[in-house]
Parts: C-alpha cells; sequence; structure tokens
C-alpha cells in the first residue's frame, strides 16, 4: 500500500516549529509573518534548502527599498553549482535529469552525469572563444535538451543568459538583442512545428547582419558543413571536462536577461540575479507547486512538465525544476497537432509515456482541451500524474470543473485518490520577477476558479483607486515589499527611468502619505476574498497577453503600420477571467483601400513576419479613426475598458480627445460585442 502523500508545506511547517519554535494558527497567519519578518523568512528559506556560499552573508535585507533592494551582501553563489550538487544522489537513484519529446513522439534522456559533462565541454569552448563573466550570450533555439545545456554553460561562468523562441520573426528578434549586444549567438537553422519544418537560415542571416558584436556563432543544425555545430561541442571528453567547476558569484550576480513589453518603446530587457532565482524558485516549486525538494522526505522522483516555448518565462520555470533535484520533462512542438489534423491529446501522451507526476501549461491550452472533448481515459496511462498547473491567463472554472469530472472518473477506474480530487496549482505571476505572487497550497481547499492563496514572501494586496487595500473587490494588484526576485534593473536603462517607470510611478514615494517607499504595481486586476482565495482578472493595462506571452502594443503597430495601406491603428486585448482571449485589430486604411480578404492577409502576414502567428488578431476591423489624447496618446486602456463593459464616462473624457466624434462607431461596436458575449453566456 502505497504511504500517504505529505504536502511539502507541511514538511516545511513542521521544520519552522522544530527549528524556529514557530507555530501558526493557518496558512495566513504563516504567509504574514513571511512578508513582516521579512529577514526571518528569508533566513529560513536558505537554511531549508542548504543552499551554500564559501563566505558568510553579513545581512538578509541590507537595503529594504524598491526598487534597488539588497539581499546576502557577502554570499557567493551559482546557479549551477546548486544544479550539479543533485547530480550523484539523482543519478544513484536511476533518475534522469531531462526527458524530452517533439511531435514525433520518441522520447530521449539526458542523465545527470551527461548533462554536468555537457555543460562543462560547452561552457569551457564558450571560454576558449572569450566569453567572461559579464558577456551575453543569445540564443535563438526551440525547447530541446540542448537549449537548457547551453543556458546552464552560459551561467556557470558568471556570463548572462538570453534567448528567444524561433517562432518569432527576426525584427522582433533583432529588438530583443540588439539592446544587449552579445557576444556569443547559438542558434537553430531549422525547427519543426505543427508538422511542418521552418527554414530559418534566413533569421540567423538578418541577426548575425544586425548583431556587430557578435564574434562568434554556434549553430543547432543538421548540415553538417553548416560551421561551428553545437552538437560537436557537446560531444567532446577531456580531463579539463571532467574537472570543472562552475565560478563562485555574489549572490546579485546577473543570470538572464528576459523581456516583457509595456505598450510604448522597444521590449525591456529585464535582468535577474543568481541569487534571487534560486531562493525565490525554490520555495515556489516545492512549497507552493508542492513538487518534491530533494533535501526533506528523500522525495527524489518528481517528473516535472510545463509545457512552454523558451519566449515565455515558464521555460526558465521549468528548468527551475533542476535547482532541487527534479527530473524535467520538456517538449518541442505544438500541443495541439496542426491546422489540418488538430490534436489536444498530444500532450497528454507525452505527460503519460514520460510518467509527469506534475502537469502544467497555460490556461487556454487546457480550455481547448474541453472543447475538443478529449478523452482522458483513453490517453494512456496516467496513474503518476497527481498535480496539475495552469497560468498565463484566468483559468474558467468551467474548464477546470471539467478535468476534475474527467479525472474523478478515472480514479474509480485505477483507485487513484490523488487523481479523484485532483490537485491544481493555478498561479500568478510574470516575466517580471520570474516568479509567481499567487498560487497553490496543497493543505488549503481549492475552488474552481480561484487560486488558493498569496505565496509565502509577497506581500501581494489588491488597491482600490485611492491606493486602500481592499477585500473581495476587484483592484490593482500590488505588492509592497521587495522579493529577492525583483529586477536588479533594465539592460542600459541610465538611473533606473524604464525601470521605475514600468512599476513604481502608480505608487510613488509617499503615495499614501505613510511616509513609505514606492509600491509594485504589477499590471493586472485581482480580487483577494476573505478567506484568503484569489481570483485575477486579467490585465489592467494594455499590454497584449496572448496565451502567457506579452507583447507590446507599439511591436504590433510597427510592423502593422510599416503597410503602406495602414495609416493607423489600434488594437486591445480583451483576455478576462477565464474568457477566450479576443483581440480585434482597427485599422484606419488609405482611402481607396478596401478591407477584404486581401488587405487582411497582408495585415496577417506584416503581423507574422515581424512578430509571430501568436499575436494574430482575431478579428479586423476598418474605422475612420483611432481615438486619440489631445497630446496625440492612442486610447488603448479605454477602448478596452468600454468593450469589457465599463460605463463610457467612467473610462473616457471627452474633452481630453482630440477627435471625441470617432467614439459613436466604437460605442456602438462594444454594444454590438457585449450582447454577443451575453447570448453566447
Amino acid at each position: 500500500m502505497t504511504a500517504p502523500h505529505v504536502p511539502q508545506m507541511a514538511l516545511y511547517r513542521q521544520w519552522l516549529k522544530q527549528t524556529r519554535g514557530l507555530e501558526f494558527a493557518d496558512f495566513e497567519a504563516m504567509r504574514r509573518w513571511s512578508v513582516t519578518d521579512i529577514d526571518g523568512f528569508w533566513q529560513s528559506i536558505w537554511d531549508y534548502f542548504d543552499l551554500r556560499s564559501p563566505t558568510p552573508h553579513s545581512a538578509v535585507l541590507a537595503e529594504r527599498k524598491m526598487p534597488g533592494a539588497v539581499w546576502f551582501p557577502g554570499a557567493q553563489v551559482n546557479y549551477v553549482r546548486q544544479v550539479f550538487r543533485h547530480v550523484e544522489p539523482a543519478h544513484a537513484a536511476g533518475l534522469p535529469a531531462l526527458i524530452a519529446s517533439g511531435e514525433d513522439g520518441k522520447l530521449s534522456e539526458t542523465g545527470w552525469p551527461e548533462l554536468r559533462r555537457q555543460v562543462a565541454a560547452l561552457a569551457l569552448h564558450l571560454k576558449a572563444n572569450g566569453v567572461r563573466s559579464g558577456d551575453r550570450v543569445a540564443a535563438y533555439l526551440p525547447n530541446i535538451p540542448e537549449t537548457i545545456i547551453a543556458f546552464l554553460a552560459t551561467a556557470s561562468l558568471g556570463a548572462i543568459w538570453s534567448v528567444c523562441a524561433p517562432d518569432m520573426a527576426a525584427p522582433a528578434v533583432i529588438d530583443r538583442f540588439k539592446q544587449i549586444e552579445p557576444k556569443v549567438l547559438i542558434a537553430c537553422d531549422a525547427v519543426t512545428y505543427a508538422g511542418r519544418r521552418h527554414d530559418r537560415q534566413g533569421v540567423i542571416r538578418e541577426l548575425r547582419a544586425a548583431l556587430p558584436t557578435v564574434q562568434h556563432v554556434i549553430l543547432h543544425s543538421e548540415n553538417a558543413g553548416a560551421g561551428t555545430l553545437l552538437s560537436s561541442i557537446l560531444a567532446g571528453s577531456s580531463a579539463e571536462i571532467d574537472a570543472f567547476e562552475p565560478e563562485w558569484l555574489p549572490f546579485d550576480h546577473p543570470l538572464w536577461i528576459v523581456y516583457s513589453s509595456g505598450t510604448t518603446g522597444l521590449p525591456k530587457p529585464i535582468l535577474h540575479s543568481h541569487g534571487g532565482i534560486m531562493i525565490v524558485t525554490l520555495p515556489l516549486g516545492a512549497l507552493h507547486n508542492d513538487v518534491g525538494c530533494s533535501y526533506h522526505a528523500n522525495s527524489f522522483g518528481e517528473r516535472f512538465h510545463w509545457y512552454s516555448s523558451t519566449g515565455w518565462i515558464m521555460w526558465n520555470c521549468q528548468v527551475n525544476g533542476l535547482l532541487n533535484g527534479t527530473t524535467c520533462l520538456i517538449f518541442d512542438g505544438s500541443p495541439g497537432g496542426s491546422k489540418d489534423k488538430p490534436d489536444w491529446t498530444t500532450l497528454w501522451r507525452f505527460v503519460a509515456d514520460a510518467k509527469a507526476t506534475f502537469f502544467g501549461a497555460g490556461a487556454a491550452f487546457f480550455a481547448n482541451c474541453t472543447k475538443a472533448e478529449i478523452d482522458v481515459a483513453a490517453i494512456g496511462d496516467l496513474a503518476a500524474l497527481r498535480a496539475l498547473g495552469s497560468t498565463g491567463s484566468p483559468l474558467s472554472a468551467d474548464t477546470q470543473s471539467w478535468f476534475n469530472d474527467r479525472f474523478a472518473a478515472l480514479a474509480n477506474q485505477n483507485g487513484s485518490a490523488a487523481q479523484a480530487e485532483m490537485w491544481w496549482a493555478n498561479i500568478s505571476g510574470g516575466t517580471d520577477f520570474a516568479g509567481a505572487f499567487i498560487g497553490g497550497n496543497r493543505e488549503l481547499p481549492q475552488t474552481p476558479g480561484t487560486m488558493q492563496c498569496r505565496l509565502l514572501g509577497c506581500a501581494v494586496e489588491a488597491f482600490d483607486e485611492q491606493g486602500r487595500a481592499v477585500t473581495n473587490e476587484v483592484g490593482e494588484l500590488v505588492c509592497t515589499e521587495p522579493l529577492p526576485s525583483m529586477p536588479l534593473r533594465f539592460w542600459n536603462d541610465p538611473g533606473d527611468a524604464r525601470y521605475r517607470g514600468s512599476y513604481f510611478e502608480t505608487y510613488p514615494d509617499n503615495f499614501d502619505g505613510s511616509g513609505r517607499g514606492p509600491v509594485w504595481r504589477h499590471g493586472d486586476w485581482l480580487k483577494i476574498e476573505p478567506d484568503g482565495a484569489c481570483v485575477i482578472y486579467g490585465r489592467s493595462d494594455a499590454t497584449i497577453n496572448r496565451h502567457g506571452l506579452r507583447m507590446g502594443t507599439s511591436e504590433l503597430y510597427s510592423a502593422i503600420e510599416a503597410l503602406p495601406e495602414v495609416l493607423d491603428s489600434l488594437v486591445v486585448d480583451l483576455e478576462y477571467l477565464g474568457r477566450d482571449s479576443y483581440m480585434p485589430l482597427f485599422v484606419v486604411l488609405r482611402e481607396g483601400v478596401a478591407l477584404d480578404a486581401a488587405m487582411k492577409a497582408k495585415i496577417n502576414k506584416a503581423v507574422e513576419a515581424g512578430l509571430s502567428r501568436r499575436f494574430l488578431p482575431n478579428d479586423i476591423f476598418a474605422v475612420a479613426e483611432v481615438p486619440r489624447t489631445l497630446s496625440g496618446k492612442k486610447q488603448e486602456l479605454p477602448i478596452k475598458k468600454l468593450l469589457l463593459g465599463h460605463p463610457l464616462e467612467k473610462v473616457i473624457n471627452r474633452d481630453a480627445m482630440a477627435n471625441p466624434g470617432c467614439l459613436d462607431w466604437y460605442l456602438d461596436f462594444a454594444k454590438s460585442y457585449l450582447s454577443k458575449q451575453a447570448g453566447a453566456a
């Protein structure tokens, strides 16, 4: 008989009692402790996960401010050293580090010693080609083992990693990589998606031409004559490779650059630290996602899969599983088959074949599975699966309940107590701090359509329009205390001007007269219910969120308005509380140009060529004008709120508009759209 599962949160709670003498009446009391005794909480995380440094830290939080908090000064760490700690024990337990698959369904495994050897081989190659601490290594690679190996090799040297997914078009990639001036480019010359092989040699040529700082190019290619091949480097072996050790680095040494887009300007290159990512990721994965921690209860054996492309922060979160000895399961390809042959069981078959214990994906994936009415019982052997995760957009109660019913029926057949009441780790966070603010706790009750709690260490509140914390009301998601994984800074951002403008201008110093410093505004609508459960209602700003991948509207406008036929444009994303993401595009066309099928196809082609197919609009409408302020700014957020059902007088001031007469068209459109939505419901 299998022993009952002990939640990781319970183990941590017991440890706090035994080692700190701390007891809490309930989880909310423990969470309040974690955001008030900040030093005590984060020191407990350091100790609980047995983080190591050859030198002691002089403080936990030396400077308690946002931005610019100083964490664990004096400590030395390396993300890759933390991963390598698991090589011997996990290998001795017969567990692989990585299990990978693609659309062909074939599984491949990478053992822990082999992972270490390949990381060392590439790290030494990079070092031999002049890569030093602080240099940037840019990658244009899919979700394959080689990408994880390239990241670890880069980080082991103290160089800074940055990756874009190969479904992104050259202009979007260049907008990102050109800002960070990489020394090395690692790129694939082809990628398979939805049953088709897509050539990327042209993109590589464009990248090389646009990135003059690149001194060395490594290709992931099946073409033996392509140049310096990644496969050849990884095949190397030597005594030097065997003896390789990652560098010791300061706690706040830069680890990677990820990108988050606002509504204006270039994508924001966000810099995170080795120590900050490690110490925030470990409790997120172990305590809140309940993905077993190798340091407690001998729980090696977890198999963790979160479907993602390399362009989404969930790729980073997937790789972070290696930090506590978890086997990471990665899938490269389409989760839903092809346009001609849709198949929403593709990922489920991978989960079954790889014996995943935890399976996470974007909320839109689960919604698509319910619409396709997949047969969960016919997928394969899902007996190992005991948890599901969702993020990227709000997961509807209907979708979660649909799966709960299917797994309960499956449990009647296989006797799985875990599947009879399938546990969901629904999380919400962001690329901005590479973590989650809100998520799961296996010890708490769960209600479909809600998230169970605010995370330990996260001083999250919902603010009303006066900047007051509210309960049981929808407000702005804010964080009132620093987190170790908040950005070090934005790359090439003098005086932290863009960084401050992105998160701290809404609630600046002493905004409420309390004397406290700035508060982080995240850009989501949040309701905190009386029992501590949370509901995310979508973006509170005009940023586009397509299935978890964020894109600035300015990038879309650049692609669309480059067409000579398009004089102006406006786009809004109507993602909201579990509804399907709906993104209409409004275009002002040159006189004499009709919005016919050919013109729509041309606009879509421009979006695909400039950004990615992920950001194609759902519908395109011709309009006479785009509403603008007196200063000429497009009024995206007011139009978005109008289409979400807010009354016109509450969202826009006609007197502050340059062209108020155009509002009548949008008001009529909103009434028609909302009427159709009500009818569909």
